[in-house]
């Protein structure tokens, strides 16, 4: 899970800067996008956190259980989804938010 949660990183990351950076270019100068850049990236680490800690403990010849093969793969999607969603989602967020303003 360490690797998919590293790799997820950098993924939602480089998403955000390109997604916030493109915001930016295509905004009314807002600051708002800059403030969505800076903490998006610094809350995401917890909560990918959260995704490790749970496969972190458990130790090599436990992680191959196939009972757990399911759980797995259903926090793998998860992550991954958050991971590629989350950047899209959030910045149309504070889009809007600053299209109210």
């Amino acid at each position: 899970m360490s690797d998919n949660v590293a790799y997820a990183l950098l993924t939602y990351t480089g998403l955000q800067i390109f997604v916030t950076m493109h915001a930016i270019r295509h905004g009314s100068g807002s600051i708002l996008p800059y403030f969505a850049l800076v903490v998006l990236v610094a809350a995401i680490i917890p909560a990918c956190r959260l995704f490790e800690r749970r496969w972190d403990s458990i130790g090599d010849l436990a992680a191959g259980d196939p009972e757990l093969a399911g759980a797995f793969r259903r926090d793998r999607i998860m992550l991954w989804a958050c991971a590629i969603g989350l950047p899209f989602l959030l910045t149309g967020i504070f889009k809007a938010l600053a299209a109210l303003i």
